[in-house]
């Protein structure tokens, strides 16, 4: 048989065994121009002076790779963009990250995989805090083990340290997880390392990793197993305090949005990778609520805000990635339906 007719047999007939929501989907409101490589994670800064001028953040993940900043109609902000960074994972944002007395910073952080490190930025300015680049996993002796995949930021209530919680493409049984606390001596940022914490299962990786501030608890996807959960401040202690959801999967536990709402009120919204929906929880009691299909292919990250951006976006924005090199945006209103 001619190898093209049968490469065309093979691509139809994984094509036809790869399952399909069977829930309607609901369109996008906005479908990102493309990157160049491969899209991987979101992040969604609010401009504090004018909300319609927020900036999406996304990473293209290849060693040519870069994080895309676009515009809320989808456009890339090429002045805004970080180009030429080795393998892109995943991204955060959080605000007001004290410099000294007087200056505060909203920043970016996001991984850079082939480089070992973690890159941290001051935004909207898009200027490089970090000089060159924070190493990490500095003790672990393989590569493999060195490999930053995914990061989230949190801000403690305490004593507003902004920390970097960063997972890897494969590590130990215990401590796969570091966080590492982002601070200023007045003139430049340094890291420090200040915990090692987190199960997993062995059974494929972790990447997808995130922070409710408020509520302080980190949630991470171990991929096979469940959505994990502990103590984002780091003298509240390493004991797990829940592995949920994982029934609720087809196969790869992905990307996690925490869609806040006031008095502890929202949802942790997950990528269900294969089945192409996304499994949304309370953020009271991680309990499962429902089931959505975004129109989305093989989503890995996710991110999502509350508050209203514009009068296209004015239940607030969900970003997911799509696997056709770009980004999808629903407002949030279009599936869930307001704080509970």
């Amino acid at each position: 048989m001619n190898l093209k007719i049968f490469g065309a047999i093979l691509v139809l007939g994984l094509v036809a065994c790869t399952p399909k929501s069977n829930l309607s989907p609901i369109s996008p409101d906005i479908i990102t121009e493309k990157t160049v490589n491969d899209t991987d994670d979101p992040a969604i800064w609010i401009n504090p002076k004018d909300a319609s001028k927020s900036i999406v953040f996304g990473t293209d993940k290849e060693t040519n790779g870069g994080v895309y900043a676009f515009d809320l109609e989808g456009k890339i902000i090429r002045e805004k963009s970080i180009m030429d960074i080795q393998r892109p994972n995943n991204v955060d944002v959080e605000y007001g990250l004290v410099i000294n007395d007087s200056v505060s910073v909203d920043i970016l952080a996001f991984t850079e995989r082939e480089k070992q490190q973690i890159r941290v930025f001051a935004v909207p300015e898009m200027r490089p805090l970090d000089g060159g680049g924070f190493p990490v996993f500095e003790d672990v002796n393989t590569l493999e083990e060195k490999l930053p995949m995914g990061i989230s930021l949190y801000k403690s209530p305490k004593d507003s340290t902004v920390y970097a919680i960063v997972g890897r493409k494969t590590g130990p049984d215990e401590g796969y997880l570091y966080q590492y606390a982002l601070k200023s001596d007045g003139r430049e940022i340094k890291s420090k390392l200040v915990r090692k914490f987190g199960s997993f299962s062995g059974n494929k990786e972790i990447e997808a990793i995130a922070v409710d501030d408020e509520k302080g608890f980190v949630y991470y996807s171990d991929e096979g197993v469940c959505i994990k959960k502990y103590h984002a401040e780091p003298s509240q202690g390493n004991e797990e305090l829940a592995c949920f959801g994982g029934e609720h999967f087809l196969e790869d536990i992905e990307g996690i949005a925490i869609a806040s709402y006031s008095k502890g009120k929202g949802y942790l919204i997950v990528s269900n990778q294969q089945l192409g929906e996304f499994n949304i929880f309370s953020r009271v009691d991680n309990s499962f609520v429902k089931a959505v299909n975004l129109s989305t292919l093989e989503t890995d990250g996710c991110e999502v805000v509350t508050v209203p951006l514009n009068n296209r976006f004015p239940n607030g924005l969900f970003v997911s990635m799509n696997d056709e090199q770009n980004f999808y945006y629903h407002d949030l209103g279009k599936f869930l339906e307001g704080p509970k």
